[in-house]
């Protein structure tokens, strides 16, 4: 008995409850099956070993609920044990649709997690044991192979009873016998290398399958599938080569189950770049402790992955770097080799599981196990291979997606066959359960002279499902997109043509031929197929949750997925005034990353001509500095403009940083996406702290070959210098633009964030008067701080209440909201600013009057700081007692 009490206790069942399994039942697979039902949850070992959570622990949702789609980002903070009863914590995206107990039976039978509450907020601990493989010489495939094992199969974060399925078809595939379903009394021995051996490549592992999976009965000829003892009628499709593999649902389980494992462990070679582990140690999932404690999601960390420096840290030599123009590129050529041909491997063993993933649209007509998904490919899809897309769909690069299009294509492939059936279509909307933490723990002695046990304790915790995180892709595809198309020749009207022009053309309404459109460059051509892709993707998933889930529960989901606005209006967007400093920070990043990145009208309306009302300029003009040169480029397409274009708002669109110390707003226009506007947010603990600083770009006829054309706007008509590097007549000094000595644009790499985030963090700085070259080594000097108190002065006049006054189009609501969300830290920093004053006159060129005594006449900035604070106040009128609606 104490070998089956071991097996248990391996599987992860404490001594004492084996044991009493067992008294009762004397089957294992039997007594394990009760043990994950929660049957022996009451019995606890005498040295207090750590009892297995079972299935009926974890959260359940209301009688109506389902499936939780994923919440906000920034989810609540409070204990879900507190406040089981508050709906607003956990969303019921099923609750709305499933009215009737006879629609809801229904749908349970379809979907095999319904009833299964899925959170980003969850988190669950689960403690796994390591296992030693056995290492097997298989002679048809002349090599050696390590067999999977019972941990390795079964790892992962357990929902609802999959722990039991996965224990049951293992035990049932690798020991044991399979009798003749004719009940003649032959059997054919079960051996583990038949199902789970992990072989060099998936088609051995297939072709081996193939070679042993049909069996005949030696007494009475009767043949059979070895993987569920049922007979085998249909001889044509065992025939074809391929089709006897889908026999029934329990070859699809471990066929899904193996190949997807060979595929994560393909997958973390290479993207941890080292070779397949050698112990093969896997682990199982079998203890648990649910709690239901909020974490934080890591997603807005994913979203920021160029933060700012909070303390808008200087540089002492040189302005704006951004990679030296004479790099040394020496190795890249191998190492994007490399990389497709790490990708294409990848690609390669994607498409070759794929075929049995179950698809109802099989050519040909659905199988067996296309109609009968086994629990077992559910648990390993949810538990292998969501991780493997949640990785590949984090990439927040356009352009890296495309140039590995051998992978995403085939990404897209999987996540659209699992949305097309409707037992799968609503993992698309579950939450992923990561790992975030993992800790080894001592060795455990085993009881019956085997190798010592490890455990490990994994933290899992909820993060965005396939379908968040294709949002934040397909952003990106319909920027590029509008950006392929918002460079083109501008198509003009149709005009009335003269009588001469009527007679030699075919024309007979008299209107001039629409002028043909360019095609796009080959380059052009494939980013846009790419995208284009992506879209196809993102539809199809939507449709089948539509059909599977119904219209309420798309609405909802669409509702959390991250956006770009075509327009902010956040003008009531209030905090209570009661908030904590924790919500109200949070309240105003989750506005700031919802308007981070918009598209506007930045034309000016045209102006017909006296007396000649119907005649207008056929290209507009733009609210735009560089009005001019974008008016020069209206007509001209030039195509690698137009791919860098793309490319880089594709990556601006979700990149942009957004933080309660400093953020970057950017507006582009809907129509001309090379005419943008951007809004600097002074970065906390320097002298430009909140206020807002505005700059017009353009990007010229030479980009990406060339830098953008930045102009600085924030300048009191003209009339302050805000740092040695931002001119009065609004020049931005900078060596990344080409205006300042030193390392500068990289053709072709370089990138408008990198401009966006040299500007914030390296000019924008602490201590600015170390910024004129001159002056690089005077940190701390009475110099310094009197430049720096004269920035505040600055500051507080234009960048804060000027702009507050009269803010500048398009940013007007950013303006409003900015103060609105942070009045009470404005007002302190106001107050703290007007203390440290040195009570000089403000200095328009930024450096005139500091080396002379301190002037004792009002330099004005006390009647500024009470005006702004007359202003915040109003701005905070409507919003008392209101919480966000961010």
């Amino acid at each position: 008995m104490e070998s089956e009490v071991q097996q248990l206790v391996e599987m992860g069942a404490t001594a004492a409850q084996a044991r009493a399994a067992l008294k009762r039942h004397k089957d294992v697979m039997t007594a394990a099956e009760r043990i994950f039902d929660g049957a022996f949850d009451d019995v606890v070992d005498e040295d207090g070993d750590v009892r297995m959570a079972s299935a009926s622990e974890t959260r359940e949702p209301p009688a109506a609920a389902r499936l939780a789609t994923p919440d906000d980002e920034g989810d609540s903070d409070v204990d879900h044990d507190e406040d089981a009863e508050d709906d607003d914590d956990f969303v019921d995206y099923d609750s709305d649709f499933e009215e009737k107990m006879d629609a809801q039976k229904s749908k349970s039978d379809i979907d095999p997690y319904a009833g299964v509450f899925f959170s980003k907020d969850r988190r669950e601990e689960v403690i796994e044991v390591e296992e030693e493989p056995e290492v097997v010489y298989m002679p048809k495939a002349n090599e050696q192979v390590k067999l999977m094992t019972q941990s390795e199969w079964m790892k992962g974060c357990p929902e609802g009873g999959e722990q039991s399925f996965l224990f049951s078809l293992y035990s049932q595939l690798s020991e044991g016998k399979c009798p003749c379903p004719s009940g003649c009394g032959y059997s054919v021995q079960r051996q583990k290398s038949d199902f789970f051996a992990l072989y060099s490549s998936f088609p051995t592992y297939i072709e081996q399958l193939r070679g042993i999976i049909r069996k005949k009965c030696q007494r009475c000829s009767k043949e059979f599938c070895l993987a569920c003892g049922e007979p085998i009628v249909d001889q044509q499709r065992l025939d074809d080569g391929s089709d006897g593999l889908f026999h029934c649902s329990n070859l699809q389980g471990v066929i899904l189950g193996v190949g997807l494992a060979m595929l994560e462990q393909l997958y973390h070679d290479q993207t941890q770049n080292v070779a397949s582990s050698s112990d093969g140690k896997g682990r199982i999932t079998k203890r648990r402790k649910v709690e239901t404690t909020p974490a934080l999601d890591g997603d807005e960390d994913d979203d920021n992955y160029l933060t700012p420096p909070a303390q808008g840290k200087k540089l002492k030599i040189g302005i704006g770097y951004a990679g030296d123009q004479k790099e040394d590129t020496t190795g890249q050529a191998e190492a994007l080799a490399n990389q497709r041909q790490k990708d294409e491997k990848l690609g390669g063993l994607m498409q070759a599981v794929r075929v049995y993933l179950p698809s109802l649209h099989r050519q040909g007509g659905g199988r067996t196990s296309d109609y009968l998904v086994h629990p077992t490919a559910l648990a390993h899809l949810r538990r292998r291979f969501n991780n493997i897309c949640s990785s590949l769909l984090r990439n927040d690069s356009l352009t890296d997606m495309s140039d590995r299009s051998s992978v995403y294509f085939e990404l897209f492939e999987w996540l659209e066959t699992i949305s097309n059936h409707e037992a799968l279509a609503s993992m698309m909307a579950m939450p992923i359960m990561v790992a975030t933490s993992v800790k080894t723990n001592t060795l455990k002695k085993s009881s019956n002279g085997s190798p010592p046990l490890r455990e490990r304790t994994i933290v899992y915790e909820g993060s965005s499902g396939p379908r968040e995180l294709m949002e934040a892709i397909v952003i990106q595809a319909n920027a590029a997109m509008k950006s392929l198309e918002g460079v083109k020749p501008a198509e003009m009207a149709p005009t009335e043509m003269t009588e001469e022009q009527k007679r030699v053309t075919n024309d007979t309404k008299g209107k001039a031929k629409e002028v043909a459109t360019t095609p796009l460059s080959e380059e052009n051509q494939k980013l846009a197929k790419f995208c284009h892709r992506i879209l196809a993707t993102a539809e199809a998933i939507d449709r089948s949750l539509r059909e599977t889930k119904g219209d309420a529960f798309l609405q909802r989901l669409h509702a959390s997925l991250p956006k770009i606005y075509s327009s902010s209006a956040d003008d009531d967007v209030f905090v209570d005034v009661g908030l904590t400093e924790e919500a109200t920070k949070k309240a105003y990043v989750d506005w700031a990353t919802r308007v981070r990145f918009e598209y506007c009208d930045l034309t000016i309306p045209p102006v017909p001509q006296e007396g000649r009302e119907d005649l207008v300029d056929e290209i507009p003009n733009y609210k735009t500095h560089f009005n001019n040169e974008a008016r020069m480029l209206a007509s001209q397409d030039i195509p690698k403009r137009s791919l860098a274009i793309a490319k880089e708002l594709a990556v601006l669109t979700t990149n942009l940083p957004v933080a309660w110390d400093s953020s970057i707003f950017l507006r582009v226009d809907e129509t001309r996406v090379d005419i943008i506007k951007a809004l600097i947010i002074g970065p906390e603990g320097t002298p430009y702290q909140n206020g807002c600083y505005l700059f017009d770009i353009f990007l010229g006829h030479a980009y990406n070959q060339a830098p953008p054309s930045v102009k600085y706007m924030t300048t009191n008509g003209g009339k302050y210098r805000f740092n040695p590097n931002l001119y009065a007549d609004g020049k931005v000094c900078l060596s990344l633009l080409g205006t300042w000595a030193g390392p500068g644009w990289v053709p072709g790499k370089s990138t408008l964030l990198q401009v966006l985030i040299s500007i914030q963090s390296m000019i924008l700085c602490d201590e600015p008067y170390l910024n004129e070259p001159g002056w690089a080594n005077s940190a701390g000097t009475p110099q310094s701080a009197a430049y720096s108190a004269n920035v505040r002065r600055m500051n507080v006049r234009t960048a804060m209440l000027g702009n507050l006054k009269a803010p500048p189009e398009p940013f007007g609501d950013i303006i409003r909201t900015h103060f609105r969300l942070k009045a009470k830290s404005v007002g302190i920093q106001l107050d703290e600013w007007l203390a440290q004053d040195d009570g000089r006159q403000t200095a328009s060129d930024g450096a005139a009057n500091f080396r002379g005594a301190a002037n004792t006449s009002s330099n004005g900035l006390q009647a500024d700081v009470q005006e702004m604070k007359r202003m915040l106040l109003e701005l905070q009128k409507g919003g008392a007692g209101e919480s966000t609606s961010v």
